[in-house]
């Protein structure tokens, strides 16, 4: 394989799933990923794409991806094979966190010399313990990292200590560890690019397209999706991206946006790639309405779909400006509870009646659907309150006529509760019981057998049992639910209902070993089920082709892909004829 400056790896939550059966239930049923989180973070592209503008040769392997698609794949082979100047891996969701210390153990086995980096918003968090595992050598902290990581490759280029680097955790060659000062905050993002067209160059560069999409099923569904924000104004309990969080992890003092115009680009040039929905990632309003119109007049011409998210409901006035600009538009909006006191101890504080008059909104000005999702495990919440959520998603559907374009989603908030949150640093004010602090009781309870085992937190109103237990009832209401008013086929939600009723019956067989077995005995009898517990693993309390909006038979522009791959090749055989005159 060709030599790069950095190769980013993305791990699957857990290194052996293969060869372990873990009953996972619905922690993915909401999220373009499997169980073991094989989508890799938007950051990687953007990484890879400044790195390359400042003369670094890049590359991407999701592992996962490889894993997930060919029982087959030896990784550690693979990872062997990799001729990288270092090697960068992602901690940015906390699921990963035996996946990626674990192939970071791989990366080392196999290339001793090499340095091994890690970044995300879980790796800035636990970054003083992360840097003690003796797999890792450099951790870049923050959620901008782009700059930082450049300095960082142009130390180890030249073979200088990053002594001057900001936003630095690492060791030196005897192992003393060093954190440099956090002072790299972008006050905004222009001077990132979300590498669409980087991607397609480093798929020619390596002949490897799988090793580079961004999830298992991404080539039939290829939703691309746009870096509106980094920070937030927002304070959502549970949500370790909200404004404390990123205050904690990054020192983030306001949000950095997207120029409007610019992120208004990136849009058209994702759609000059890929037919499949475009999301941009956070509420446009949250720089204000000149912002959001800007952006929209910007806009304007581009084809969908385009998916949207909301964090705070619409009026009319807005909805129809929506759809003025970006035709058959799709939000996605969460206010993760019906119930007005949840929502209050979550900060949210609008109520029923705005979310019904949004979804509303919207569908009559055309939106092509609305996904509206609630959470499970929330600070107030009782058993009752999260049942009587499917009643309130009856009565909206009863307001808006019974229109099959709105759909609900149910899930539970798991399976951690995200470092950085309001909850987890302050877990009793919001009726929290944390099961873990640290990253190294994160990586270990991945391992437990089942999604209730692994949660790193029960509530006051809920413990893990009668969480489990709510989530399985209310996922089977809501799926019939869903049958009543269209969204889901007779055929589809019996299939649904037989995955929620295998999963509750493998579940109770797992809590039964569980208190009468040895964890090694638990794990035997486990793997000798992994085969309906693996049936039972995706969409279990919905059809997870419900979040995916139909596609174009062809869901990429082949014309525009050539042009790109045909720049690509032309460069490589121009670097290659230089190489050869100075040969000669």
């Amino acid at each position: 394989m060709a030599k790069t400056d950095l190769t980013f790896l993305h791990a699957p939550s857990v290194y052996d799933f293969r060869r372990r059966a873990t009953l996972w239930g619905p922690i993915s049923d909401v999220v373009p990923s499997t169980p073991i989180y094989d989508m890799y973070p938007i950051g990687f592209a953007a990484l890879s794409d400044y790195l390359e503008r400042h003369g670094f040769r890049t590359q991407i392997a999701n592992l996962a991806v490889r894993m997930l698609r060919s029982d087959r794949f030896d990784a550690a082979r693979y990872v062997s094979r990799l001729r990288a100047r270092a090697f960068g891996i992602d901690l940015h969701w906390l699921p990963h966190a035996q996946g990626a210390l674990e192939v970071a153990r791989i990366v080392r086995e196999q290339h001793p010399g090499a340095p091994i980096l890690f970044g995300g918003f879980s790796a800035t968090y636990y970054h003083q313990e992360l840097i003690r595992y003796p797999q890792v050598d450099y951790v870049v902290r923050g959620d901008s990292t782009e700059e930082p990581l450049r300095q960082l490759m142009a130390c180890l280029r030249e073979g200088r200590a990053p002594v001057d680097v900001p936003n630095l955790t690492w060791k030196d060659g005897a192992g003393e560890v060093h954190v440099n000062p956090q002072t790299y905050t972008p006050a905004n993002l222009d001077h990132i690019d979300p590498g669409f067209r980087q991607m397609v160059r480093t798929v020619m560069r390596t002949r490897d397209l799988v090793s580079c999409i961004p999830f298992g099923h991404w080539l039939d569904y290829p939703i691309m999706a746009t870096i509106m924000v980094r920070g937030c104004t927002l304070h959502c309990a549970v949500c370790g991206g909200c404004a404390e969080g990123h205050r904690v992890m990054s020192g983030r003092k306001r949000p950095a946006f997207r120029d409007p115009e610019q992120l208004a680009q990136d849009v058209r040039e994702a759609r000059r790639i890929s037919r499949g929905p475009i999301f941009v990632l956070g509420d446009i309003r949250l720089a204000g309405m000149e912002y959001a119109r800007r952006f929209l007049r910007a806009v304007q011409g581009v084809r969908g779909p385009f998916m949207l998210e909301f964090f705070w409901p619409v009026d009319r006035g807005y909805a129809e400006e929506l759809a003025a600009a970006m035709p058959n538009f799709i939000v996605e909006f969460s206010p993760d509870s019906h119930d007005p006191a949840v929502r209050r101890a979550l900060n949210k504080s609008y109520d029923n009646d705005q979310i019904v008059a949004t979804v509303r909104n919207c569908l009559d000005v055309g939106a092509k659907r609305f996904d509206l999702f609630f959470m499970i495990g929330l600070p107030q919440q009782t058993a009752a309150s999260a049942l009587e959520t499917v009643d309130f998603c009856e009565q909206t559907w009863q307001a808006i006529n019974g229109d099959r374009r709105f759909i609900p989603f149910t899930a539970p908030l798991a399976p951690f509760l995200d470092p950085g949150s309001l909850a987890f640093e302050n877990p009793a004010q919001y009726g929290y019981r944390i099961h873990y602090q640290t990253l190294e009781e994160h990586r270990r309870a991945l391992l437990a057998p089942t999604w209730k085992h692994i949660l790193s937190y029960e509530t006051r109103w809920l413990d893990r049992d009668t969480l489990a237990a709510t989530t399985y009832e209310a996922g089977r209401r809501l799926n019939r639910l869903k049958a009543r008013y269209g969204v889901a086929s007779p055929e589809l939600a019996a299939e649904t209902e037989e995955r929620i009723d295998r999963a509750i019956a493998l579940m109770a067989q797992i809590d039964e070993l569980v208190a009468s077995r040895t964890p090694a005995e638990v794990e035997r009898e486990m793997l000798k089920m992994k085969e309906q517990i693996d049936r039972a693993n995706t969409s279990t309390v919905c059809e997870k082709e419900e979040l995916d909006v139909p596609v174009s038979w062809m869901p990429f522009n082949a014309w525009e892909l050539a042009k790109v791959g045909l720049a690509e090749a032309w460069k490589m055989a121009s670097r290659r004829g230089e190489s050869a005159g100075q040969a000669r």
